[in-house]
């Protein structure tokens, strides 16, 4: 089974730094993409930031000056460095990847990691 393991969550100050990093386990096949979502407390699930197999990102408007994804296609991995975080940004963190192989699509998440930005 696939399966998608996040890390690096954690309590920060106002202003500091994280980086969240996620592993995969059990693909043969590398995923078309992968990318962030987070959810606050009483909130929907959002987008955070993507990067598909030849490398294009996005991110949404209120991280893309701070945060930054990554990916390292062999091992199916993908990080977010994030910097300059806010008390906003504190959500639990969920890492995802998506492909279409032999006509079918697959889309895959992680438990989460929790982030917590508070003084």
């Amino acid at each position: 089974q696939v399966k998608l393991e996040e890390s690096g969550g954690g309590l920060v100050h106002p202003g500091g730094s994280l980086q969240l990093s996620c592993v995969t386990s059990g693909s043969r096949f590398s995923f078309d993409a992968m990318g962030w979502y987070r959810q606050a407390p009483g909130k929907e699930r959002e987008l955070v930031a993507t990067i598909n197999s030849a490398g294009r990102t996005n991110y949404v408007d209120p991280v893309n000056d701070r945060f930054t994804i990554t990916r390292r296609r062999p091992a199916n991995t993908v990080n977010l460095r994030m910097t300059d975080l806010k008390p906003e940004d504190t959500a639990v963190y969920y890492c995802n990847a998506n492909g279409k192989w032999g006509g079918r699509d697959y889309n895959y998440w992680g438990q989460g990691t929790r982030v917590t930005v508070s003084s």
